[in-house]
């Protein structure tokens, strides 16, 4: 029997992460985190739970689809939980090398590249990679040949086939499993809402062109670091144009020396110049690359927008592009930005008025010519929200799939099939781990709620002292407030709670078993409510209470 069981990606954008089950032997396909929602205050990044693989023995192997976050941020704390030997593309796995090595679990990993067209077996699976084109380089689609069937799983993909950095999507491979049959097709609902066609890569070159044509002064382009092709798209720009291009931003840096290492970019000699010789070349010679196209506070652009980057002010013939879609969540912080830059006199051109960003992932049209490639007896629509996965379904019916022949999962359910077909079956544990500093799933829901009452009504400590021996106050008590009220406004407020406090302590009897800890769950408790009736706020209470 064949198990596909999702632990992150379904009914969610990233977390992605795949487990492939027959008989005895599992594999894993990416590994993926999402970055914190707004309510998970102080969280720096989420990863899928992943208590059900370490009940397993073994696991065969883990396969990378392509080199973006929510699809391999999770590895380095995967591999320091389970032992597995790792897949991927040249590219991809440059990129992976770099994380381990800040993790200090490279040395301890077994790394094996693939690439399209390669063949893998593990256990009774026979894996081919298919070329798929998104919107970083070196992705693969996975041909998976099980006892019981052929699975495709597309990854994230679109059907692009004028793309600039010669990566298209084989749809001749794709073709050819759906003519030999295939059991189920896993494809990416990313970007299902979209009707029609994503646009070439060709169209934004050409957009890009024209923007740093008619620009007067300098040309500041942010995007997503893992763009590569969007990256020598603008290197070829500035070769044509005889202009001089700087990198800026760490993450930047590293993808380009990664993809110069595998033959993704080629920098023409004397056009690339360092960020502190900016100012020895006229304006209207420049084009500088950058982060922080999602408004990131520490990024490059950020600081530009501020005045607080060390060698570029902002002058009134700049033009700054933000080429990248807008992810849900940053628009404030984007728009905090793009406003900035307007005030200074800046000219900004981003994704709502010009094509100056192409998606990497397959809109309606994309998606149903990859059902009609492949033809399958059973569809899975993966990677997206639960909405996105319901009208991929929908799409899949338009096509001629028949609905009891659609499988819509969510994380932890298990997917099976055997020679009479496919069905939900069960469930196994899954979730969210949250990652804060070094601390891996040590912030759990209930401190994260304690995080946001922080945040919202402040925190309120109460000190007393008292003599060991007579149960005296000798100190306090004593309030402290943060976050919660001006004490020079309020003072009242903070004396009466006093009141509260002194007539819990008189009311609990120096011979009273356990009085410390009597005294303490009725000072919080008293406390909350003498607050939330004065003021109509609940701030969380400590109470710190010594004998002396």
């Amino acid at each position: 029997m064949l198990k596909i069981t999702p632990l992150g990606g379904l009914g969610e954008i990233g977390l992605n992460l795949m487990v492939f089950e027959y008989g005895e032997t599992l594999f894993i396909v990416d590994a993926g985190l999402m970055f914190p929602e707004d309510y998970m205050l102080g969280v720096d990044i989420v990863i899928p739970d992943i208590s059900y693989l370490k009940e397993k023995k073994v696991v065969s192997g883990i396969i990378l689809t392509h080199s973006h976050e929510d699809h391999i941020g999770a590895l380095p704390y995967l591999l320091k939980k389970i032992k597995a030997p790792v897949f991927g593309t040249p590219y991809t796995l440059g990129i992976v090398q770099h994380k381990l090595e800040e993790h200090f679990t490279l040395s301890s990993t077994d790394l094996h590249e693939i690439n399209p067209g390669s063949m893998l077996k593990i256990g009774p699976f026979e894996l081919e990679f298919i070329s798929v084109s998104h919107s970083t380089v070196d992705g693969v689609g996975i041909a998976i040949q099980t006892p019981i069937g052929c699975i495709i799983h597309t990854g994230d993909f679109k059907i692009n086939h004028n793309s600039t950095d010669g990566i298209v999507t084989d749809v001749n491979k794709f073709a050819m499993y759906g003519e030999k049959g295939v059991l189920a097709l896993l494809s990416d609902s990313t970007n299902v809402e979209k009707e029609g066609y994503t646009i070439s890569d060709q169209d934004v070159g050409e957009t890009l062109e024209k923007i740093i044509s008619k620009s007067q002064g300098r040309v500041i382009v942010a995007l997503f670091a893992s763009n590569v092709s969007r990256i020598q798209q603008i290197i070829d720009i500035a070769a044509k144009k005889g202009k001089k291009i700087i990198f800026n931003g760490r993450s930047i840096e590293f993808t380009i020396q990664i993809a110069k290492e595998h033959g993704h970019i080629n920098i023409p000699e004397g056009i690339e110049i360092r960020l502190n010789q900016i100012n020895t070349y006229p304006n209207n010679e420049i084009i500088l690359v950058t982060t922080g196209s999602q408004g990131e506070p520490m990024s490059a652009l950020a600081r530009i927008a501020t005045g607080s980057h060390k060698y570029i002010k902002i002058e009134k013939k700049d033009t700054f592009v933000l080429s990248s879609k807008f992810i849900p969540g940053n628009e404030k912080a984007i728009t905090n930005i793009i406003n900035t830059l307007y005030r200074h006199g800046a000219d900004v051109i981003y994704e709502n008025i010009s094509d100056i960003h192409v998606s990497g992932h397959a809109f309606q049209e994309e998606l149903k010519l990859m059902i009609k490639l492949t033809k399958p007896k059973f569809f899975i629509p993966i990677h997206g929200e639960y909405r996105h996965l319901v009208h991929h379904a929908r799409l899949a019916e338009q096509v001629g799939i028949s609905k009891d022949r659609i499988i819509i999962a969510e994380n932890g359910q298990i997917i099976e099939f055997d020679k009479n077909g496919g069905k939900l079956s069960g469930s196994v544990p899954t979730g969210r781990v949250f990652v804060d500093g070094k601390g891996i799933g040590d912030v759990g829901r209930s401190v994260i709620s304690e995080r946001r009452i922080l945040s919202e009504y402040g925190l309120v400590i109460v000190n007393i002292a008292f003599d060991e021996e007579t149960g005296v106050v000798i100190h306090g008590p004593e309030i402290i407030s943060r976050g919660f009220v001006f004490l020079t406004e309020t003072g009242h407020l903070l004396e009466e709670a006093q009141c509260v406090v002194l007539d819990i302590i008189e009311e609990v009897g120096f011979d009273t078993p356990g009085r410390i800890d009597i005294i303490r769950a009725k000072l919080q408790k008293a406390l909350k409510q003498f607050f939330n009736f004065a003021i109509k706020r609940r701030p969380i209470i400590i109470p710190v209470i010594i004998e002396v």
